[in-house]
């Protein structure tokens, strides 16, 4: 993927601002994810379990405790290794807790009473989730603060993506959970799914990727 240079000339640009809308659209998309499986109340994945735990014995709301995580990994992320980070970053940091408290708040917003309705919003909100994730992914404008921590924390290690990521998720799980997070049926679902809804998220967005990459490449 073609690396974004935020000089004055790139930020002016259309391809630029293309990059911005997209991954906007991606982020708002998340939060209202987040939000439906919050709502759902049939369990979380790992990162939103700790989430939702930390909103439960600090005075601030889930959106503001994914920013605060956030902010915790990105500071955390240099000391372990190197990885590309950029504007993107910062967005995924904070925009997808600001949607994720502003659609949490809306009194149309659905707030399923049956477990099974439940589950099937939750993995409405799950699969958009996967989507989501594509979207921002593909904008190409860096790493969310949770990928590249994983990224650096394998580094270090010298272990895998895979071992890193598991073990971070594993950690954060736990600790949500005893922080009194929701965890259930929902965790698991999460658990098998969210990696197939972001490789096929992936897949059908790969056009707009080899798009923006194309544009990058351009003579100016």
């Amino acid at each position: 993927m073609t690396r974004v240079k935020l000089g004055l000339a790139s930020v002016l640009s259309i391809g630029f601002l293309l990059r911005l809308v997209h991954i906007n659209a991606g982020l708002l998309l998340y939060g209202f994810s987040i939000a439906l499986m919050v709502n759902a109340g049939v369990g979380l994945g790992p990162w939103d379990v700790l989430h939702e735990g930390l909103s439960l014995v600090l005075p601030i709301t889930i959106g503001w405790a994914m920013i605060g995580a956030g902010m915790v990994v990105l500071l955390l992320t240099p000391l372990l290794g190197q990885v590309n980070m950029g504007l993107g970053t910062l967005l995924n940091m904070t925009l997808i807790g600001l949607w994720t408290d502003a659609f949490l708040t809306q009194p149309w917003f659905p707030e399923p009473q049956q477990f099974l309705v439940g589950l099937v919003a939750f993995l409405i909100g799950l699969a958009l989730n996967g989507l989501a994730t594509g979207l921002y992914i593909t904008a190409g404008l860096g790493a969310g603060p949770r990928d590249g921590f994983a990224l650096a924390l394998a580094q270090r290690l010298g272990r895998s993506v895979r071992f890193a990521r598991t073990g971070v998720e594993i950690t954060v799980l736990i600790t949500g959970m005893l922080l009194g997070g929701t965890v259930g049926v929902g965790t698991v679902f999460f658990a098998l799914l969210i990696g197939p809804f972001m490789q096929t998220a992936l897949r059908l967005l790969a056009g707009l990727q080899r798009y923006h990459d194309a544009r990058a490449a351009r003579p100016a």
